[in-house]
């Protein structure tokens, strides 16, 4: 059985357990011990994900397999990007699943939960930065129909960031 909710502020936690593992899990070895772990402190606390709970444009939802934790998303609602041209985007700004979930498509129900989300608030696309070493990531979200807009580096820590493809879908 396969259940999508919409986080509230009390999710905190449990949210930061999920993005510390998965970002482990996905992003472990794309740099430093040291500059992970300082990134995974810093943004997968309770506290952290408590002060976004304070953004209306921020929506978190957490997926469950056979009533089990299996991963959240985060998206942004109207998050305008550089290289993409349209207005009223949504920025697709996590879409974790853990790794013991993988190959149940449950990956595929919460992205398309969140495109139909973002298409009931009437925006015209979304977009989000993916590792370009996340080969996994890259082919799901080609598969979607993404195609790369632009570039970025997404700083993990003071002397570490990772190259970034900016993918963008539009409706």
């Amino acid at each position: 059985m396969i259940q999508i909710i919409k986080a509230t502020i009390e999710h905190s936690e449990l949210i930061a357990e999920i993005g510390k593992q998965s970002f482990l899990e996905s992003h472990g070895n794309s740099a430093s011990i040291k500059d992970i772990n300082g990134f995974i402190l810093k943004t997968y606390n309770k506290e952290a994900i408590s002060k976004e709970f304070e953004n209306p444009k921020v929506q978190y939802h957490i997926i469950y397999f056979n009533y089990k934790v299996a991963g959240f998303s985060k998206i942004e609602l109207n998050t305008p990007n550089k290289d993409v041209i349209d207005l009223n985007v949504t920025k697709l700004d996590r879409l974790y699943l853990l790794k013991e979930y993988y190959g149940q498509k449950l990956g595929s129900k919460l992205f398309n939960f969140n495109i139909q989300l973002s298409k009931k608030h009437n925006q015209k696309g979304i977009w989000l930065a993916v590792w370009l070493e996340n080969q996994r990531a890259i082919n799901f979200y080609t598969y979607k129909g993404f195609n790369v807009v632009g570039a970025y580096n997404f700083k993990i820590s003071e002397t570490h960031s990772n190259p970034n493809h900016i993918m963008y879908l539009k409706y």
